[in-house]
């Protein structure tokens, strides 16, 4: 299946999939960071399964045009959304899709994850999925601290995220792009977190603290590591995810 493209504000470049019959339920992935572009199977999966699926390049990052992490990134997926019932052109085909009244899902994992949490917020968002997810900025592990993110960053992806070392050390101070700082706004009736005891980057103990100050549903799994959004497609994950959206597309 070949996946289509699209433009989003000038900037937010898209892959997208439209689901195989008449569906107005929607979701948007929401990758971790630093990563590569590699989507195709979970929207083919998503795609089958009865839903819009879409995922977004950070503005910043790829092929997006603007800087990454000038803004808080989940202002990235909301721009999305915002386009989704005046229209989104294929660049390929130049075909307009419109979605009209659409019921849109989040699924995010680890640095997405908290782009999941937070764009929850927004009231055209009906829940969100996060997997492994950042909730706050403090006490991350050593290897994957904002530093040694930016190290590494810089070294394995070159230009593939495009930042400045500002607005990386932005995050230092768990007020920006933090679930956990944004808690009190937070509705946790919206958000099911999945995470893993064994998950040696993003502590599992964060997700536990966090589900419990907002009301989030949590299922910690003893093992599993850190959860990408390629979890969903495996039948016992994407079972659960299922009936958390509560969506009525096919199995």
């Amino acid at each position: 299946m070949h996946t289509l493209r699209t433009r989003i504000k000038k900037e937010i470049i898209c892959e997208f999939l439209p689901p195989r019959k008449s569906s107005r339920n929607v979701v948007i992935l929401c990758p971790g960071m630093p990563s590569q572009p590699g989507s195709k199977t979970v929207l083919e999966f998503l795609s089958r399964k009865g839903f819009w699926a879409f995922a977004p390049r950070y503005r910043g990052s790829w092929e997006s045009g603007g800087r990454f992490l000038k803004k808080s990134p989940e202002k990235d997926i909301l721009d999305m959304v915002g386009e989704l019932h005046k229209g989104f052109r294929d660049a390929w085909s130049h075909k307009v899709y419109r979605i009209k009244n659409p019921s849109v899902f989040i699924i995010g994992s680890s640095f997405g994850g908290a782009a999941a949490i937070l764009a929850s917020r927004n009231s055209g968002i009906r829940k969100a999925v996060a997997l492994s997810p950042v909730t706050t900025w403090a006490g991350l592990a050593r290897k994957e601290s904002v530093e040694a993110m930016e190290r590494f960053t810089r070294e394995a992806f070159g230009n593939g995220y495009r930042f400045d070392r500002r607005d990386l050390l932005k995050l230092k101070d768990d007020n920006f792009y933090s679930p956990i700082h944004e808690a009190r706004s937070i509705d946790g009736n919206k958000i099911l977190i999945i995470h893993a005891k064994d998950d040696r980057t993003v502590r599992a103990k964060n997700s536990i603290a966090f589900a419990k100050r907002t009301g989030s549903r949590l299922i910690i799994k003893n093992r599993g590591g850190h959860f990408s959004v390629s979890a969903i497609m495996e039948k016992n994950y994407w079972k659960i995810v299922k009936k958390f959206l509560g969506s009525r597309s096919e199995r």
